[in-house]
């Protein structure tokens, strides 16, 4: 009993040593112990692991898990470093990441709700292979979370009488939900993370082009290949009965095609505009800009609510559950990084210079490769938004640097944390929706594990290869 008071003793001191007086917003990184670290990583695994270990209990209760841990971080952050500094960090990440970054998702969201596909077509594999293409290419405009919305279900309905269809949903995560968000800040979160921060909107379309498009050819040859040899296989089958016949397909709620347009419009005019006027709360500037962008596309979403006529948005069967989940998890998410960007902000005279070291190479360059693997494997089990941001920062964290002489490290990154999102049903939020979906519409869904081997067989290979092609 004494050592683990002894031990509560050694933690609370490492959270609640005292530092010199701090200005506002600065938590003084360079200070601080890993176990600042302690509330993110336990947020993190309780994203990971609640839905698995105890699903109801984190269902009815996930809002909570997120309170305990931010709070967790932020009574020992203002008793040890001051409520000044303490306000400014969280303003900071409130007001110039957060929030920007939630209402584009929730804007993306809604809008991309109110688009339904309807018919269906017969599941060949041209068709299916055509399928998984267009919801590719769609993924980097409308987000991959829209993207695998408005085209599961279509796919689904496609292969409904296909005696093997599991491997249909599978690629559909790795491209969809995944890859196809890799070209654009809107596609992912990550990236959406990276332009808040100052990374040019078309950066990653001009930089991460070939290194999408490899594998997406790859995955789609493949598919095709795999989806015609058990197409044939199945000719030796009587043919089941198919509950969704094929008929015409036709889009539904076209006007949020235009509200898309929009939402993409907002984005370029806030890198490209620059009146220069800034709104200053608590030492965090607020450029007009960027208020103009988030109020637009507030905006926009209000808009695809009023005109999108409500059996469209039940065809989907819209619900605002997902959203409410992304909101408050990520709430959590932001604030207990805040100590975790700060010493990475440290660099070699903080506590991660370790992990410094192990993505520099003896003569101080960046180690590509290791940030490829490192930001990807983290993403595969972890929310690969935060990943993305804690390797951003270990990299030097200057966007402008990133995107010239740091570019390749910049793409590593990149491609990691969208990439290897797929190599697990947590790696990227819209993976678990598919899978939900398609196991209630009785495909035979591989298990958490199960689906593991399908990834570690077919992606990773994937991924030792394109680490040879792209990021040596």
């Amino acid at each position: 009993m004494r050592n683990g008071l002894g031990a509560l003793g050694v933690a609370a001191g490492a959270f609640l040593a005292p530092v010199p007086a701090l200005a506002a917003g600065n938590i003084g990184g360079a200070s601080m112990g890993v176990a600042w670290a302690l509330p993110f990583a336990g947020m993190l695994l309780s994203i990971a692991l609640g839905p698995i270990l105890f699903p109801h209990l984190w269902e009815h209760h996930y809002g909570k898990f997120a309170a305990f841990w931010a709070a967790l971080l932020l009574i020992p952050l203002v008793l040890s470093r001051g409520f000044d500094a303490a306000l400014g960090a969280l303003l900071h990440t409130a007001l110039l990441e957060y929030l920007p970054f939630i209402i584009l998702l929730f804007a993306l969201f809604t809008i991309a709700g109110g688009i339904l596909v309807s018919g269906n077509l017969h599941g060949s594999p041209a068709t299916n292979t055509v399928l998984l293409a267009l919801g590719t290419a769609m993924a980097s405009v409308v987000g991959t979370t829209g993207a695998s919305m408005i085209m599961i279900r279509p796919l689904l309905r496609a292969n409904d009488d296909r005696r093997h269809n599991v491997h249909v949903v599978i690629f559909f995560i790795f491209l969809v939900s995944n890859i196809g968000g890799s070209l654009t800040p809107l596609g992912d979160p990550p990236l959406f993370l990276g332009f808040l921060r100052g990374v040019d909107f078309f950066w990653t379309t001009t930089h991460l082009l070939p290194e999408t498009g490899f594998a997406v050819v790859v995955l789609l040859a493949l598919f095709y290949a795999l989806d015609s040899w058990l197409f044939r296989k199945e000719e030796g089958y009587p043919k089941l009965k198919d509950p969704t016949p094929d008929r015409a397909i036709k889009l539904w709620g076209k006007v949020n095609i235009l509200l898309l347009a929009g939402v993409i419009a907002a984005i370029l005019m806030s890198a490209n505009w620059k009146p220069g006027i800034v709104f200053d709360l608590h030492g965090v500037h607020l450029e007009l800009q960027d208020l103009a962008r988030d109020v637009i596309l507030l905006v926009l979403a209000g808009l695809s609510l009023k005109l999108t006529p409500r059996p469209v948005r039940a065809g989907n069967e819209f619900s605002w559950g997902p959203i409410k989940e992304v909101a408050k998890l990520f709430a959590g998410i932001f604030i207990c990084i805040i100590p975790v960007l700060a010493m990475l902000q440290a660099g070699r005279d903080g506590a991660f210079a370790p992990l410094v070291g192990l993505v520099s190479n003896a003569d101080g360059s960046a180690n590509v490769a290791a940030y490829f693997w490192l930001t990807g494997l983290l993403s595969s089990f972890l929310d690969n938004a935060p990943t993305y941001l804690v390797f951003f920062e270990l990299a030097g964290g200057d966007p402008k640097a990133l995107m010239t002489q740091g570019a390749l490290t910049l793409a590593a990154i990149s491609a990691g944390a969208v990439f290897m999102g797929a190599n697990s049903y947590i790696g990227n939020a819209p993976n678990f929706m598919v899978y939900a979906i398609a196991k209630d519409r009785k495909v035979a869904m591989p298990s958490f594990f199960g689906y593991m081997l399908w990834s570690g067989a077919i992606l990773i290979p994937l991924f030792v290869v394109q680490t040879f092609l792209f990021f040596r």
